[in-house]
């Protein structure tokens, strides 16, 4: 008999009880896989959804159903106030709704990285009352079941709603496997010990990049401490590593190899699927009131912050204008929340007027946003200085555009023979590539036919299998 999946999906739950946040490329990779994974095994009993049952030390089974659905409710939250409405009490999303549609016209007038952070603070004073809420509750709940009935031992009762359906009873042999952010977790390494000690699980990690111990300048200090501790920790405890594209699970390799960790598994890398779901509404005409005019700008998708590399971008467009003419330069349209480590970037910005209007900052767009600029743009362009994969990229492709990206770590992988790469630290080279992409506006619609030719989308399906595969 196969060994049983028992699949780790309490960071997703985690993610939507801190609120205020839309999923980001972890959490929407993790759960398409999670769903891809699903289907493939159909109704059979091979695998289950699990998060942690604090009160025992172990596991408790959610149907893969309350997944999804809370998945649906963060994808279609209408703004960020909207994100955890199924982890606050009752009462609070309405309560939040009411003050957000007070501050809204104020935020209007912030610039939007200070508007970032007032989200920010706001998110988490809010954080804190959700995470009271649900100890005292957890407490209280508790403390009930041992007084009703101590002799049903403490009750499974989870970190956030919804309430798991009942304590999962893995064998030995049985594979825990976490496909999420699980880094969140710090005390996860003790975690699983624990379960493969009493209940011989077996552990499998999907990897996504090792970015804050291969170039720490581009993290707060905090989260590098912390991560380190738990790559340090629980990798070597786990028998199956995966990893998202071969650059991170080389990098995860040498890492373990300079500082005399003993891997229990070699890092395979698995195939990535292509695209993303949208909302419920994801049919319906998107908003485009503010975007640009479709055949006018290049677009860059991605949280404004300092690894992404915008600085190169607004130095790149600065040389374009004064070498080839305002008019003959079209907009940079950058897609994406305003993150961290930007403050003088933004400021330059607002210093030249967004370069009199060449640069366009569409902050927070929804999906139906991103799809109507991806639509309409010429081409799209990713200068990031390191990443696990290249999400942005491949969705260009996608949508049949072409795309010139940086020549670093995994985006060789994701673009392929189809992308035109220059060095991300290299300015006057990524001017260069992207000032001959603008000037053969013939070379370019050649290109993007290439492109809706050649390019072949990864379904999540292949990814679900390759996981399989190496959990079997």
């Amino acid at each position: 008999m196969a060994a049983k999946i028992w699949i780790d999906v309490e960071d997703i739950f985690m993610f939507a009880v801190g609120g205020g946040r839309r999923p980001n490329g972890i959490q929407r990779l993790s759960f398409e896989l999670c769903r891809a994974m699903a289907r493939r095994s159909g109704d059979s009993e091979r695998i289950r959804f699990v998060r942690h049952d604090r009160f025992r030390d172990g596991l408790a089974v959610v149907p893969w159903s309350e997944v999804e659905a809370l998945f649906t409710r963060l994808i279609t939250a209408a703004d960020e106030t909207q994100i955890a409405a199924s982890a606050a009490p009752a009462g609070g999303v309405g309560l939040r709704r009411r003050v957000a549609a007070m501050l809204r016209p104020l935020g209007r007038w912030l610039a939007p990285e200070t508007r970032a952070q007032a989200v920010r603070v706001l998110r988490l004073q809010f954080q804190a009352v959700v995470a009271l809420y649900w100890l005292v509750r957890m407490l209280a709940h508790g403390l009930v079941m041992r007084l009703r009935a101590p002799w049903r031992g403490r009750a499974a009762v989870a970190q956030a709603a919804p309430v798991a359906a009942g304590p999962a009873r893995p064998a030995a042999g049985d594979i825990l496997f976490a496909p999420g952010a699980v880094f969140v977790h710090p005390e996860y390494g003790a975690f699983i010990e624990k379960l493969a000690r009493r209940d011989g699980l077996r552990v499998a990690l999907l990897i996504y990049d090792i970015i804050p111990l291969r170039r720490p300048e581009w993290c707060g200090q905090a989260h590098v401490h912390s991560f380190r501790a738990w790559f340090d920790d629980v990798v070597p405890r786990c028998e199956i590593l995966l990893a998202i594209s071969r650059s991170a699970a080389s990098e995860a390799e040498a890492y373990a190899r300079l500082n005399g960790l003993a891997l229990r598994d070699q890092v395979h890398a698995i195939p990535i699927g292509t695209g993303f779901t949208t909302g419920e509404n994801h049919a319906a005409p998107a908003q485009t009131d503010g975007l640009p005019a479709p055949g006018s700008y290049v677009l860059c998708v991605a949280t404004i912050e300092a690894r992404k590399n915008h600085l190169l971008l607004f130095r790149v467009w600065r040389r374009l204008i004064e070498a080839m003419g305002a008019d003959a330069v079209p907009k940079l349209a950058l897609a994406g929340r305003v993150g961290w480590m930007v403050g003088d970037l933004m400021e330059q910005m607002r210093n030249t007027n967004f370069l009199d209007g060449h640069i366009i900052l569409v902050d927070h767009p929804d999906d139906g946003q991103l799809e109507a600029l991806y639509r309409g743009c010429l081409f799209t362009v990713f200068p990031s200085l390191y990443e696990g994969w290249g999400l942005p990229v491949t969705e260009s492709l996608a949508f049949g555009k072409p795309c010139v990206i940086s020549n670093s770590t995994s985006l060789p992988e994701a673009g392929g023979a189809l992308a035109r790469y220059f060095d991300p630290e290299n300015i006057a080279e990524a001017t260069e590539v992207i000032r001959a992409t603008l000037a053969d506006r013939a070379g370019l619609d050649a290109w993007q036919a290439q492109v809706a030719r050649e390019f072949r989308p990864v379904p999540w399906d292949e990814s679900a299998r390759a996981v399989f595969d190496r959990l079997a």
